[in-house]
């Protein structure tokens, strides 16, 4: 076998095997971990150094994004000024495998100094780190991967999987809606797909109507001239319920049957189309488009009566 595969299956297993151990070392202090977030009542204020310190921010870009205000600290910055950071009401999180990194250990008197509770994320239980925290969560001493077992491999695996761990613990504490998260990520397209319908739908002088004594070639007329050049034409009685969609896929099947232009739209319109609500989900939306195969879907209010039009296009726009 390849001395890469031999190699690459061994950081793969005592990985595995850390990961099997962590979950025996969640305690008592891993709940009390938990409340201390979650009620803290500034900041969780996460730090570590070097490939911990990588671990530490990406905790606290977790918990942000996840309703609890966090800042990332750098230790060597906080010994230049970026302490001032830290204040009395804040948690702090701090991530080092030997719990003697000279770093953070230099930094623990002037957080007592300041007040601030702490969490220590440590693989050794009876280092400096351990002894100063209020708290201690324990990744048990491992084994490295690699031929000198010296760069940290299983070690931050661990860290970040028991991060991810109290984050998502706290999350449940915390009672985090989709709508929370979505607010929280109005740029991504996990968080675009937990918005509502109504705040991407087409609507107002986007929304394509037409009605019922209107011809193929007047709701083509609508389609062409509506902003955004919608697929689909609604058609509507006058400040009445849905009656049906007319598409240009519709429109194609009618030239090539040779249907006359000035024919009834309502003869040739889709009846019964898939409906969302306003207050729906746009992953609900995704999901009624992807299922039925259509590209658009009408957005009617308790009354039946249309507000908007979501477009395949809209979704795709906002990934």
């Amino acid at each position: 076998m390849d001395p890469s595969i031999t190699r690459a299956r061994e950081v793969i297993r005592l990985a595995q095997d850390a990961l099997e151990r962590l979950q025996d070392l969640l305690d008592a202090s891993f709940l009390d971990a938990v409340r201390e977030i979650h009620a803290c009542g500034g900041r969780v204020v996460v730090t570590g150094m070097g490939k911990a310190g990588l671990v530490a921010r990406k905790m606290s870009a977790t918990l942000a994004s996840t309703g609890t205000a966090s800042l990332w600290l750098h230790p060597a910055e906080a010994r230049h000024g970026d302490l001032g950071r830290i204040s009395s009401d804040d948690v702090v999180i701090a991530f080092s495998n030997s719990g003697e990194t000279e770093e953070l250990t230099s930094l623990l008197p002037s957080i007592r100094r300041i007040g601030a509770r702490m969490i220590a994320v440590t693989g050794q239980s009876d280092s400096t780190l351990a002894h100063e925290a209020d708290l201690v969560l324990s990744i048990g001493t491992l084994e490295e991967a690699g031929p000198m077992g010296l760069a940290p491999t299983t070690s931050s695996t661990a860290m970040m999987v028991l991060g991810d761990a109290l984050a998502m613990a706290v999350l449940d504490a915390r009672g985090f809606t989709p709508e929370e998260y979505a607010a929280n990520h109005p740029g991504g397209s996990l968080g675009r797909r937990l918005m509502r319908v109504s705040e991407v739908m087409r609507q107002g002088e986007a929304l394509p109507l037409a009605g019922p004594s209107d011809t193929v070639r007047d709701a083509a007329l609508v389609m062409t001239s509506t902003p955004g050049r919608p697929g689909a034409v609604l058609i509507v009685e006058e400040d009445g319920p849905l009656l049906g969609i007319f598409t240009d896929g519709d429109m194609r099947r009618a030239l090539v049957d040779g249907d006359p232009m000035d024919r009834a739209v309502t003869e040739v319109m889709g009846r019964d189309p898939r409906t969302v609500g306003p207050e729906a989900l746009v992953a609900e939306a995704e999901r009624l488009l992807h299922e039925h195969h259509v590209d658009q879907v009408p957005v009617v209010d308790g009354d039946g009566k249309p507000v908007g039009l979501l477009d395949i296009q809209d979704l795709f726009g906002r990934k």
